[in-house]
């Protein structure tokens, strides 16, 4: 997974860097073929927006958030993230499971 954060009127301090790539290392515990993850911070005078958009194979993920703290609007963004990502992954999964095995197929004989 290649993470790329940048600031936008910010300075990226490593205390945040750790903080972001710990946030979205819960993204990838639920899915774990992501391939990109680009976050860009910025500050609008009291105002820290976060925006995240995330690749993975096939489909691409934008998240947005803010908030008056940096730390909250991380916060914000990774559970707006993890939440795309886990409704994806069930989708995901659905479409493969109802395509076949033993468990889907009729039991009637014909007669």
């Amino acid at each position: 997974m290649n993470l790329t954060i940048s600031g936008h009127h910010l300075e990226v301090t490593p205390a945040i860097r750790d903080y972001v790539s710990e946030k979205l290392d819960r993204v990838k515990r639920h899915f774990d073929h992501v391939i990109t993850i680009s976050v860009i911070m910025q500050v609008e005078k009291l105002v820290h927006k976060v925006e995240a958009n995330l690749h993975v194979k096939g489909h691409d993920f934008h998240a947005h958030s803010e908030d008056a703290n940096m730390y909250a609007a991380i916060d914000l963004l990774a559970d707006k993230l993890d939440r795309q990502i886990v409704k994806h992954k069930e989708k995901t999964s659905d479409v493969h499971q109802g395509s076949g095995g033993l468990k889907h197929q009729s039991t009637e004989s014909a007669a």
